[in-house]
C-alpha cells in the first residue's frame, strides 16, 4: 500500500492537470460556453477536496487495503467523468 502522503501528491497532480487543461481547452476552443466551464472547474476542485478528506479519515471497519483500493476507484471513475466532460467543451 502507498502511503498517504504519496495519494494525496498523485490526487493534487491530477486535478491540477485538469484544471490546467480545462482551461487550456476553453481558451483554444473558440467560444466555449463559460457557464459550463465553470461547472467542470467547479467539479475539480469539489473532488480534489472530497477525496484528499477521504484519504485523511479512513471509514472504520474497512481494512486500510481495500479502503484505499475503492477510493483509487471512485477517484478513477471521478476524473474519467471530467475528462469526458473537458472533452465536449466547446
Amino acid at each position: 500500500m502507498t502511503k498517504r502522503r504519496n495519494l494525496k501528491k498523485t490526487i493534487n497532480n491530477v486535478c491540477g492537470d485538469l484544471f490546467a487543461e480545462c482551461i487550456a481547452s476553453s481558451l483554444y476552443n473558440g467560444k466555449p460556453d463559460n457557464e459550463h466551464v465553470n461547472i467542470i472547474l467547479a467539479s475539480i476542485i469539489s473532488i480534489h477536496n472530497d477525496y484528499v478528506r477521504r484519504i485523511s479519515h479512513p471509514e472504520p471497519g474497512m481494512t486500510a487495503k481495500c479502503y484505499y483500493n475503492h477510493l483509487r476507484r471512485d477517484f478513477d471513475k471521478s476524473v474519467d467523468e471530467v475528462i469526458d466532460s473537458i472533452c465536449n467543451i466547446g
